[in-house]
């Protein structure tokens, strides 16, 4: 069975001015349909067509970048559009207790995300990750991903340029403040933290 496009979780104005519904029609409608697509096409009539999204980005991780690369960027849009919010939220108390232990405060865990993102050399994702009860902010370069690693994913930003740039221009700190200050989804991080595995698309 062929992977469907994953809705957005919200209007496609609602996390604007931070991300506007003209951001979401091409990075949702174009960009991610395009990974879904490409996947398709790819596993069609192999031994890939009808397993877990997970399953084909971990076989095809080291044998097929073409594969890895599209199935990747399918899984790791989906869980994008899932780690924004309109409201944010606020995390969960066992969540809370994890950042203070590993950051500080929520205010550190802010500052060091939006460092991350800023810093983080061309294509890739920002991540807030938990590992043995820890968390660590982790990074990935270009279609890389969390999906298949040992890291459980809590959060993601992407900082591809498509991202932000109708929005934010090169301003990449701009984005980064408007979306870590306020959209990002700390109930869908809790919810990640309290299954303790890694969300699976779909």
């Amino acid at each position: 069975m062929a992977f469907q496009l994953s809705p957005l979780p919200y209007a496609p104005d609602a996390l604007d001015p931070a991300i506007s519904a003209e951001t979401l029609s091409f990075h949702h409608g174009k960009h991610h349909q395009a990974y879904v697509d490409k996947t398709n096409a790819a596993i069609e009539g192999t031994d890939h067509d009808g397993k877990p999204l997970e399953a084909v980005i971990a076989a095809a991780r080291g044998s097929s970048a073409g594969l890895f690369n599209n199935s990747a960027q399918t899984w790791n849009h989906a869980f994008y559009w899932n780690s924004l919010s309109p409201d944010g939220g606020e995390p969960s108390a066992e969540l809370k207790a994890k950042i203070d232990e590993a950051f500080g405060s929520m205010d550190e865990l802010k500052k060091a995300l939006k460092e991350r993102g800023a810093g983080h050399f061309a294509s890739g994702w920002v991540w807030l990750a938990e590992k043995g009860g820890k968390l660590s902010i982790e990074e990935s370069h270009d279609a890389d991903t969390l999906a298949d690693s040992e890291f459980n994913p809590l959060l993601t930003i992407d900082v591809w340029e498509h991202a932000y740039y109708l929005d934010h221009q090169n301003k990449r700190p701009s984005y980064l403040d408007a979306v870590v200050d306020g959209k990002l989804n700390w109930k869908f991080a809790s919810e990640n933290l309290e299954r303790g595995s890694t969300w699976t698309y779909g």
